[in-house]
């Protein structure tokens, strides 16, 4: 059998220069399994429906094995057709997403926490971001001047998760609204004052795990903006 494949010269050549990852669809790979997570992070949100919370916590796992896989991918390389500081970034940035998803979740259910609407407002746009992000790593291989409004859309949506952050912890500490519901309530004030201030810092937990996942994520839109940048 013939072949340059099987050409002496051609395989010490292909020691020297291997051939290089297609990173684009590892990235694209990554930012797939955070849309997915972050669908479920909404749909337990608005649910309370257990397999949904075991769907994030499954995908964060599979997310590791990717990042893993396209860590050792990069660190292997002989070439890159992006920067390796932007490609680390991105790689890092993008499964702390889904880590955040992951501790969403579980600081909701061991501090037996219900969403309320801040909660869900906050879930619904880091979904928003996460699926613009995942638009603006898939354009990069084909087109990347084309990624570059997706990875704004991802940075703008932190700062509306932040707003809606600010909001719910207003309403979490308006004072005068808490007295007014425990006075409706009619249960004794002491007791259920105490489980108001309890419920408060346990809801403002998880404000800030979801706050965190969008800080990522506008991250890895940093990421993509710079890789946007060196491409074009």
């Amino acid at each position: 059998m013939s072949g340059s494949a099987n050409n002496p010269l051609s395989k010490v050549v292909s020691r020297i220069f291997p051939k290089v990852p297609d990173f684009y669809t590892m990235l694209a790979d990554q930012s797939a399994l955070a849309v997915k997570s972050a669908q479920a992070l909404v749909t337990y949100t608005e649910t309370g429906n257990e397999e949904f919370a075991e769907l994030v916590r499954s995908l964060e796992h599979e997310a590791d094995d990717v990042k893993d896989r396209n860590l050792s991918a990069l660190n292997e390389a002989f070439s890159t057709p992006m920067d390796r500081e932007d490609l680390y970034r991105a790689i890092q940035t993008i499964d702390h997403v889904l880590n955040y998803a992951k501790t969403t979740v579980r600081e909701m259910q061991v501090l037996n926490v219900g969403a309320d609407d801040a909660i869900r407002e906050m879930a619904g746009i880091l979904q928003e971001g996460v699926e613009a992000l995942d638009a603006g790593y898939r354009a990069l291989g084909t087109s990347p001047a084309a990624a570059e409004p997706y990875a704004a859309a991802a940075r703008k949506a932190e700062r509306n998760i932040e707003k809606a952050y600010r909001r719910g912890l207003s309403v979490l500490f308006d004072v005068e609204h808490q007295l007014l519901e425990m006075e409706e309530s009619g249960a004794p004030t002491g007791h259920l004052a105490l489980g108001r201030v309890m419920e408060i810092f346990k809801k403002r937990e998880v404000y800030r795990h979801i706050s965190n996942a969008a800080d990522r994520r506008a991250r890895a839109g940093e990421a993509l903006r710079d890789i946007v940048v060196n491409l074009v």
